[in-house]
């Protein structure tokens, strides 16, 4: 099952700073249902949530911040509700929204979206058909959605990339998981999804 329920979506309303402003855990969990967009020049882009991970701050050996303030993670360091944005293996971005309160730099990344607007413009940007191909893991998404590094730092409550609320239905699970390609506290439950939604990048 997927789950959709689109016609909550509306993005002429977004999350407050006070969603953010909380445990990375919690934030992360929260996350699912929402729908992130992207106002582009191509056209509106969206996709609802239905994959994350929590990155812990300074504490948390798999989270970039863990040694200090870098030019990598800088943008961790400071309010939530910004945008996080990194490359991997020199080619492919990864979208994050920073969480907690400015003395702890965390951050959810975003996993997964199941696409819901722009789709032909996704289908373009990533060279796919299918839509389970289109945004089923992180390097994927930002393709899809257009993002890159000219992001890192932005704010989602008043840029053009933002999250618009959205809710489960009923039926929904959210499994608890270890996180994915990662090298240190690899056993730690802070990757989570919806059950059963074809978009996961990983069961």
């Amino acid at each position: 099952m997927s789950g959709t329920m689109v016609a909550s979506w509306n993005p002429e309303e977004v999350l407050p700073l006070s969603f953010y402003e909380r445990e990375t855990t919690l934030v992360a969990k929260e996350l699912l249902g929402h729908y992130l967009f992207h106002r582009h020049p191509e056209g509106m882009v969206a996709g609802r949530i239905v994959e994350t991970e929590a990155y812990l701050g300074q504490n948390d050996p798999a989270c970039h911040s863990c040694r200090g303030i870098t030019p990598r993670c800088k943008s961790m360091f400071g309010t939530a509700g910004r945008i996080y944005v990194y490359i991997i293996y020199g080619m492919y971005y990864c979208f994050n929204i920073t969480t907690d309160m400015p003395e702890v730099p965390a951050a959810v990344l975003i996993r997964a979206l199941e696409p819901v607007e722009g789709i032909e413009i996704m289908r373009k940007r990533r060279g796919k058909n299918k839509l389970r191909d289109l945004c089923s893991g992180p390097g994927k998404l930002a393709t899809a959605m257009g993002f890159d590094k000219t992001f890192d730092g932005q704010s989602l409550l008043t840029g053009p990339v933002g999250v618009s609320p959205g809710k489960l239905s009923p039926e929904e699970r959210i499994i608890t998981a270890p996180r994915i390609g990662i090298s240190k506290a690899v056993d730690w439950p802070l990757r989570f999804y919806l059950a059963g939604n074809q978009f996961v990048s990983k069961k």
